[in-house]
């Protein structure tokens, strides 16, 4: 008879976009990586890192627009 794990918790969207934004800058405590794999999951991963990347080409191209702008 397997033994049955507890049920997963989800995370929260803050937890997720917090946990892509350092994974962004490439730094992440194991601590905190740790307690995220449980909560996590790869599909939030995901979705909030192309909404990340997403947020992040436009905030780019908005800034180089006014920058170059006269």
């Amino acid at each position: 008879m397997e033994p049955q794990q507890p049920p997963r918790k989800n995370a929260s969207l803050l937890t997720v976009a917090k946990a892509v934004f350092w994974s962004f800058l490439g730094i992440r405590r194991k601590s905190d990586m740790q307690s995220d794999v449980v909560k996590i999951t790869p599909m939030q991963v995901i979705v909030m890192g192309v909404i990340g990347a997403a947020i992040f080409v436009a905030s780019l191209i908005t800034f180089v627009h006014f920058v170059t702008s006269k």
